[in-house]
């Protein structure tokens, strides 16, 4: 028996997911002659590209966070359930749920990617990744608790490690992650924790390639990394992690860091409930798709967005993991979902690059549209309006844009509370020893 009552009296529209490309899916459909039910293990839509300011006190959670309930309450054909999705069973057009059975005429997968520790248990128990709120709230507590920690440290051995600040993957989330805490380092740590020097404090960023922003062009990439230097980020390129233990972490060429605090964004991975053909399954954990979206294999069941991979001549390895590509995806296949309804040819999808970018800190950013490259002060704030109209809800709009100026004007504002005292969690192994 399924777990609500909704009326079929049109077909039904399944979305997993309340990201980029699952709203746009669910937005496109408003109106028409379709039931739409949106899935989500949270009632929120995250901003992800700002995580990195809540994981470093710059804003709220609540200020990249919206209610999908309240997105939508305007929209009549659209329903909303918390749910845990476990298997998708394509027979009989079901989904196997933690709030029961649930039926579809038609099923968008969009739930987006996590991270990928690429099989190492210790760094995937020891370090923290950054892919929702939860995990930045988890960061900007663990942070603080370490700074806290090396005051009662009675050796400067002992002291470094828990100032040693090292963050691995050089992409945009990996570049201003390590910004913003260099930005602590510069501006806020002597201010807050006079018995500390800013020297005392160090930030590394590890990149196994040989350049940061490496999916940018040549002048974005070495103007990033010029902007990290000259805020005291230890760049190390070409070094490949091999394990951390929660103590210290090590390379392939022999040398290691002590430190308490590694931060994860080496590689992300799509993420998607058991039911899809294994054949379908590509590289980096994506469902394969056709050109209209459709999953390789199965009828009536689409994927779009991070956990897609559609391969092409010209997109050989699929789309890069952002969210214009999710929320271009989402807006064809609404529109494809109402022509197979009307017995109308659909279209095939088409990405319209609108450019990349990525901040570095005050007044460092770096802009690639087309084959205009800018960087610097004009670039940060193309980087800050952009991102800013991006933002879902004009409330949050407005407590973003009073955060940013009065962090501007102050060189002192943030929210640098411990709420909740992170603990790393303990490893599976040892959890069953204790039942």
């Amino acid at each position: 028996m399924e777990a609500q009552n909704i009326d079929k009296k049109f077909p039904k529209v399944v979305i997993i997911g309340g990201g980029f490309g699952g709203i746009e899916v669910a937005r496109g459909l408003k109106d028409k002659e379709v039931e739409v039910l949106l899935l989500d293990r949270n009632n929120h839509h995250t901003f992800q590209p700002l995580l990195y300011q809540v994981a470093t006190g710059t804003l709220d959670a609540p200020s990249i966070a919206f209610p999908l309930r309240k997105m939508f309450r305007r929209q009549k054909n659209f329903n909303f359930r918390m749910a845990e999705i476990t298997e998708i069973d394509a027979a009989n057009k079901q989904l196997q749920t933690d709030i029961g059975a649930i039926s579809y005429d038609y099923l968008v997968i969009a739930t987006g990617a996590t991270t990928n520790f690429f099989g190492n248990r210790d760094i995937e128990y020891n370090s923290m990744p950054m892919k929702n709120v939860r995990d930045a709230v988890n960061i900007r507590s663990f942070l603080l608790q370490n700074i806290e920690e090396s005051l009662l440290q009675e050796t400067v051995e002992e002291r470094n490690a828990y100032l040693n600040f090292v963050v691995v993957g050089g992409g945009p989330t990996g570049v201003e992650l390590s910004g913003a805490i260099a930005e602590i380092r510069k501006l806020i740590l002597s201010k807050d924790y006079p018995e500390l020097k800013k020297e005392d404090m160090t930030v590394y960023l590890i990149e196994g390639q040989s350049k940061v922003l490496a999916t940018l062009s040549p002048q974005a990439s070495e103007k990033a990394e010029l902007y990290l230097k000259e805020l005291g980020v230890n760049v190390l390129l070409n070094a490949q992690v091999t394990g951390y233990d929660g103590e210290e972490i090590t390379f392939a060429d022999g040398h290691s860091i002590k430190t308490k605090t590694v931060l994860w964004s080496a590689g992300v991975m799509g993420q998607f409930p058991s039911g899809i053909d294994r054949g379908s399954i590509v590289r980096g954990n994506r469902v394969r798709t056709d050109e209209e979206c459709r999953v390789i294999g199965m009828e009536d069941v689409f994927a779009i967005g991070d956990v897609a991979a559609m391969i092409t001549e010209d997109t050989p390895r699929g789309h890069p993991g952002v969210a214009p590509v999710a929320q271009q995806q989402g807006r064809l296949l609404a529109k494809n979902i109402m022509r197979m309804l009307s017995n109308q040819p659909t279209e095939q999808f088409k990405y319209f690059d609108k450019g990349s970018m990525a901040t570095i800190g005050r007044n460092k950013a770096v802009v690639d549209i087309g084959k205009i490259r800018f960087q610097g002060f004009f670039a940060w704030w193309v980087w800050m309006f952009v991102h800013l109209m991006s933002l879902v809800g004009f409330r949050n709009r407005i407590v973003t844009f009073i955060n940013w100026l009065i962090n501007y004007i102050t060189y002192n504002a943030g929210i640098r509370l411990i709420i909740h005292k992170y603990q790393r969690p303990k490893p599976v192994e040892e959890m069953d020893e204790v039942k």
